[in-house]
């Protein structure tokens, strides 16, 4: 196993460009098999869960070039339909997150698909129903295999999917992208209320418009979408990782440094650079850069009433809930107090009993929510020893090691790297001192 050794107290300075957003390469990827021409995608993050499903896509037969670094061509023309039903294809789907979202576009094709309770982050419970019960009213039969652990999607003999209205029960990323992909292969017409609006899920919809897919409403929670017969071939380019650019966000801010984030696309940042505003982290947009400044304090505000400022998460356009790890490391060097309260995924907040042995200053109310206390920089935390139990506390704990006086270990940095594409390297430049171990 893998692990980072972290000297702390580094000041960081220049400039750093995020890598392609992870949640939006998995979706557009599974995408290319809607379709028997090839698809280039550009801008793909080089990181674990990328990697794996492209290694996933090839086991089914999926003819995958190259180019260059991040730039890929898709050709799913010749796919082993036998593989699909296959033990082997269910176990590696099961270790793979990004694996449900080829489930739509498989049962689209083909008719029928394996959906196997995926794997990734330990962030407690994490519901696949919208998925299958979005594809259930698409004409999907439903069975659950025992011996394979997985559930079975089918279509009777000669049917096909269906477009149907449905009111999603929650308004799931992924959930919203297996059901659009679906649906814009199925016979009429799909009304999707409730639906997901990211910017992940917008830049779905604009390579499947471009494959030829028609899908009205996109950026808004009520998508049509009028299916067609078939799907061409386009390309696309993949927006920058926000969550990268949240975490960079608050790296320069636990370290008191000044650097640059350069082409963020700012339009589709949301309000994460707000929500920094709120801890006290001063920001400047320049071009579609973000110039991040050092500071002597970063003071939280309060609301208007005087009330302790409460910082949580919540669908698009609210905060991801990926970067309120990175938000509550940064508060504990900030000045006063915040409530952070996590209401989508029950044990993503267990990682701050490591920060509390650091030495900073939290209160776990419960599996949702989390008082910050902040030291102003006046008290630095100590170095420690931990195990990454995700992505987002992952990279939370490397911000918080940056920051500590003396070298921190931090393990199980395989959690970190299936989000972040050579961060040890990319952060040395800016005068980190990272060592891969």
């Amino acid at each position: 196993m893998a692990s980072f050794s972290i000297e702390g107290g580094h000041t960081l300075s220049g400039s750093i460009t995020p890598q392609g957003a992870k949640n939006e390469a998995l979706e557009v990827i599974s995408a290319i098999l809607l379709t028997k021409e090839e698809v280039r995608i550009s801008n793909v993050p080089e990181i674990l869960d990328v990697k794996n499903l492209i290694g996933l896509l090839e086991g089914i037969g999926v003819k995958i070039t190259r180019h260059s670094k991040g730039d890929y061509s898709f050709l799913a023309d010749e796919l082993d339909e036998e593989y699909l039903s296959s033990k082997d294809f269910v176990k590696r789907c099961a270790k793979l997150r990004g694996s449900v979202m080829l489930a739509g576009p498989l049962l689209a094709r083909f008719g029928k698909v394996y959906f196997p309770k995926p794997g990734g982050d330990k962030i407690g419970r994490r519901r696949v129903d919208t998925h299958i019960i979005g594809l259930q009213n698409l004409g999907a039969d439903l069975e659950y295999n025992q011996e394979r652990r997985a559930y079975f999607l089918s279509l009777p003999e000669g049917r096909s999917l269906k477009g149907t209205y449905m009111l999603l029960d929650e308004a799931s990323v992924t959930g919203t992208a297996n059901i659009l992909m679906a649906a814009s292969l199925a016979e009429g017409k799909t009304v999707i209320y409730n639906a997901a609006c990211e910017p992940y899920i917008q830049q779905l919809s604009r390579l499947l418009t471009a494959m030829g897919a028609r899908i009205e409403g996109i950026g808004s929670n009520l998508l049509t979408v009028h299916g067609v017969e078939s799907l061409h071939g386009a390309s696309h380019r993949v927006l920058p990782d926000m969550i990268e650019v949240g975490s960079f966000i608050g790296m320069a801010a636990i370290n008191q440094s000044a650097i640059t984030i350069k082409d963020v696309s700012y339009q589709n940042l949301g309000i994460i650079p707000e929500a920094f505003r709120r801890i006290g982290v001063q920001l400047e947009q320049r071009g579609d850069d973000i110039f991040v400044p050092a500071q002597d304090s970063y003071v939280i505000e309060s609301f208007l009433d005087g009330s302790i400022m409460t910082i949580a998460d919540a669908p698009w356009p609210g905060l991801t809930p990926d970067l309120l790890s990175v938000i509550l490391v940064v508060a504990t060097q900030c000045r006063g107090s915040v409530l952070i309260h996590q209401k989508m995924f029950e044990s993503r907040l267990f990682f701050v009993d490591h920060l509390i042995d650091m030495g900073a200053q939290i209160i776990l109310c419960d599996p949702h929510r989390a008082v910050v206390i902040g030291h102003d920089h006046n008290f630095r935390l100590r170095a420690g020893k931990m195990l990454s139990p995700d992505i987002r506390a992952g990279i939370a704990m490397l911000l918080a090691a940056m920051s500590a006086k003396g070298t921190s270990i931090i393990g199980n940095i395989d959690q970190i790297d299936r989000g972040y594409e050579d961060i040890d390297t990319r952060l040395n430049t800016l005068g980190a001192a990272i060592t891969r171990i």
